[in-house]
Order: C-alpha cells, then structure tokens, then sequence
C-alpha cells in the first residue's frame, strides 16, 4: 500500500496529476473545500445539516495549510494533485499548485469520499470496473434537495458505480458500515428518478455505461460542495478538482467513528 504522505510528496513535487481513485487502499481520500472565515461558521453548519454528501472529517484552522488530524505534514496549497478555484461563485481555474493564491482568512474543511470504501468492496468480491488505475467513478447532478443554511444550499451530487444485480445488497451493506465515506446508496436504479442523465457526467469522467446484468448504483458525493459555493457565492473558495482527493494517513475503517457528528 502506498503511503499518504509519499502520494502527497508526489502530488507537491508535480509527479502525481491525475484522479486518485484506486490509490492507496485502505487509507481515507478526502474532499476539500476553503472558505473565507466569514462564511466558515455558517459552512459547517450546513455540513451538518447534510451528513450524507458532507461527512465532516476535519476542520482546520484560519490561514494554517496544514491538517494534523488527518496527516502528517500535510500542506493544502500543494498536496492534491488538482484544485478548483471559485470566484463569486464561479469556477474560474483548475491549479495544480495553489500557494499563490492563498489568503490567511482561508478556513479548511475535509469532508469523507467515497473513493475511500471502494478497496473494501472490491475485497468484499463487488466488481467495479471504475476502480483501476487512471480511471474514477462518474458523478452527475441530482435533483435530489440539500438542506440549506445560511447562503449555501442548491441539490445534491452523485457519484453512479455500475454493480451486477446479484451484487447490490453487499454493496449497500457494506457502504452502510463506511458513514464518514457518505454511508450508503441514496438510490438504486432508474437515474432519471433523482434527476440524473448518465450522458452527462461532470467534467465528462468517469464510466458512465451501464452493461447486462448491472445496475446503476448512486451514492452522495462532496462535489454537492461546488454547487452550494456556488450559490453562496463567496470572493474565492477552493475546492478539489472531483476524483483529484487529499489523500490521508489515515485508516478508512479507523475513521469511520470520527466523522463528526452533532
């Protein structure tokens, strides 16, 4: 298994550019979001009104890049291998480097990703054929409604594994056990009764076709980050670039119990 730090070492020295999905097994990813200070109280609060897409790993402190509780010598300006820059919300820059435009008043919040339960699956004997090298599940836009709270509000995103049919209720069962990884299924089955069209996944990544014998199988995913930063719309906010994860030094299996709760 690689180390959270060695793929972080890669990700800040520009070796490590592309989606993280299938890298190091058993370890948690983690989404990422930065938000100005004045917004940071009122974030969280929203994060806790939707445990499903915002399973709350960490949350750091103004101006600090670094997350101890999640890693050693974690640097958030340079350790993802991709970052997404907001603007009044609006994506405006995909960086792999984001020193030069950090602020002091940047709070961070780590949120669980479901990439982190997907070994355990496939070590359970649930295909997936998103999970190898180079590739990452797909995720869509949902009609599916967040909580709001404050200015941050918009519908969920999710993230679609095709599972076979006699496969569906492992899955489900085990990612029930991962809640600080988005927990399990939203919705099992027809996309278009949450609003998803499988022709349109975000960034155009990710397996989206649906094979015999398969199902398409939905879970709750931090990109929902994006669509209530973009509602809010603050002067800047960074997120992760969706399938480019914080990659931490900690368990998946450790973590379950420390999702926040509230």
């Amino acid at each position: 298994m690689s180390s959270g730090r060695a793929l972080r070492e890669a990700a800040r020295a520009g070796r490590l550019a592309g989606p993280t999905g299938s890298m190091a097994p058993g370890l948690m990813q983690a989404n990422l979001a930065l938000l100005p200070a004045a917004l940071a109280d009122e974030f969280e609060a929203f994060l806790r009104a939707n445990p499903a897409p915002f399973p709350v790993l960490a949350r750091g402190r103004a101006g600090d890049p670094a997350l101890p509780e999640l890693g050693e010598d974690i640097d958030l300006r340079t350790d993802l291998p991709r970052y997404r820059v907001f603007r009044h919300g609006v994506a405006v820059d995909q960086p792999h480097n984001i020193g030069d435009i950090w602020r002091s008043d940047l709070v961070p919040f780590a949120i669980g990703c479901s990439l982190s339960f997907e070994s355990d699956l496939v070590g359970a004997g649930v295909a997936l054929r998103c999970h190898a090298p180079g590739l990452t599940c797909s995720a869509f836009d949902s009609t599916l409604p967040l909580v709001p709270c404050g200015p941050f509000g918009g519908h969920m995103v999710v993230t679609m594994r095709a599972v076979r049919k006699n496969e569906v209720a492992l899955a489900a069962e085990i990612t029930r056990s991962h809640p600080a990884c988005h927990g399990g299924p939203v919705h099992v089955g027809d996309p278009s009764a949450i609003g998803v069209d499988l022709a349109r996944p975000i960034d155009g990544i990710g397996l989206t076709d649906i094979r015999s014998g398969e199902v398409p199988v939905f879970w709750a995913c931090g990109v929902s980050l994006e669509r209530a930063i973009s509602k809010a719309a603050p002067d800047l906010a960074i997120t992760h670039a969706p399938g480019h994860m914080l990659i931490t030094d900690r368990p998946a299996v450790a973590m379950q119990s420390r999702a926040r709760q509230h």
